[in-house]
């Protein structure tokens, strides 16, 4: 009997970026196959009936027991990645928001997402400049930066 090969899908997302001044709240993660370390907005996937923003305010909720507050759709990517060897195609819809708690807000704040037990990842501030160098590791989903420069009030 011919092995069934599970069907690729693409997933829905939704992440929020948290912005502070010159910072954004990101959580880092590790391709053990590409031996690289990225950067990637928190959130995650919008169920079957959910509305974007639910499922972000879900998420955060879930993941790292925080409340959001004033989400603002900025728009949305997507991301065609390969992943611990691994295709994987993503439709992600990006809010600005911010946290409720104040003291999240704080440069020194880190925090370990956590879903049913497992770690996810460890997010915490990091400067808009870190991700232009030129040795910088890749900010994902893929165009995000533009999409923020696009969004953000010009100063001046």
């Amino acid at each position: 009997m011919a092995k069934k090969t599970k069907k690729r899908r693409i997933r829905p997302l939704a992440l929020c970026i948290f912005q502070r001044e010159d910072n954004i709240f990101v959580s880092r993660g590790y391709d053990a196959h590409k031996d690289e370390a990225f950067y990637r907005p928190i959130g995650g996937r919008i169920e079957f009936g959910e509305r974007g923003r639910d499922a972000l305010a879900r998420e955060v909720r879930e993941e790292i027991n925080a409340a959001v507050a004033d989400l603002v759709y900025l728009g949305t990517l997507e991301n065609i990645f390969t992943y611990e060897g691994k295709p994987h195609h993503e439709i992600v819809m990006i809010y600005d928001g911010a946290f409720c708690d104040p003291a999240m807000n704080r440069d020194d704040f880190t925090v370990t997402g956590v879903d049913n037990g497992e770690i996810l990842y460890q997010a915490s501030w990091e400067r808009l400049d870190f991700f232009r160098a030129d040795d910088a590791p890749p900010l994902y989903p893929g165009g995000l930066l533009d999409l923020l420069d696009k969004t953000r009030p010009q100063s001046g």
